[in-house]
């Protein structure tokens, strides 16, 4: 197995639908692991990769669980970042805007505090 670091930045919260049991958000995903296949050891500079080679890596394949809908970002180019490290660790980050679902309890309206969750998993 691969052992990917992930982080999750928030840019923006975008919409919230009590009526849907939803909320709209915009995120920057990092995700970051080792593939010693990548290794160099001609410099030590991190390598800047261009979008265009994000199909020839091996990516991990994290979702949104709780996702009703997701898409990428991609004006005017895809919203991707790609670094390699001397070592062969890879820092992938793209921005994503979901809409997820959230079971809000809104019994205690207006004085109500709700706590939505952003599931993320991976089928490998």
């Amino acid at each position: 197995p691969v052992n990917v670091a992930l982080a999750i930045e928030v840019a923006s919260i975008d919409h919230i639908s009590e009526v849907n049991m939803e909320y709209t958000m915009t995120v920057f995903l990092h995700q970051s692991w080792r593939d010693d296949r990548l290794s160099y050891n001609h410099t030590n500079e991190t390598l800047g990769l261009d979008s265009r080679f994000v199909d020839k890596l091996w990516l991990p394949d994290t979702f949104i669980v709780n996702a009703k809908s997701a898409w990428f970002h991609d004006v005017t180019v895809e919203n991707k970042l790609i670094r390699l490290q001397p070592d062969g660790v890879i820092l992938y980050s793209i921005r994503i805007t979901s809409t997820v679902a959230c079971d809000m309890d809104l019994s205690k309206y207006p004085m109500d505090e709700q706590e939505c969750m952003l599931d993320l998993e991976s089928c490998k």
